[in-house]
């Protein structure tokens, strides 16, 4: 049974650009993380990912939009760190919003896929 007022099952939105490249939920992931956590480190060992995986899934959302998404400090005494842009937090306020509206238009839909995935014989 599906619950009143509860969105059913997910909905996972990735954006594929014309020139091939593509944004979608761990790109974003990573940028909250980051956001969250203020080191790609932190937020690299919290998604179980190399640090290596993670700068280059930062460097890859870098040149997909031209400019940073994320600003980092070298490690040392004070122990550097990272945050994000300005761009890099509107990126990531932009792609939640999409996402609320995304789930928004298609709950009824997802409600219905969700009960008959529950309704099988």
């Amino acid at each position: 049974m599906v619950k009143r007022g509860r969105i059913a099952g997910s909905l996972f939105v990735r954006i594929q650009f014309s020139n091939g490249d593509r944004l979608g939920p761990g790109k974003i992931a990573l940028l909250a993380a980051i956001e969250r956590t203020g080191s790609i480190a932190q937020a690299a060992r919290s998604m179980r990912m190399s640090y290596r995986r993670a700068w280059l899934l930062v460097d890859s959302t870098n040149r997909l939009f031209g400019r940073p998404v994320v600003t980092a400090a070298t490690g040392g005494r004070a122990g550097g760190g990272a945050g994000l842009t300005p761009f890099g937090r509107r990126l990531l306020t932009r792609y939640q919003r999409l996402i609320a509206a995304a789930e928004r238009a298609a709950a009824a839909h997802l409600r219905h896929f969700e009960a008959w995935s529950n309704d099988r014989p």
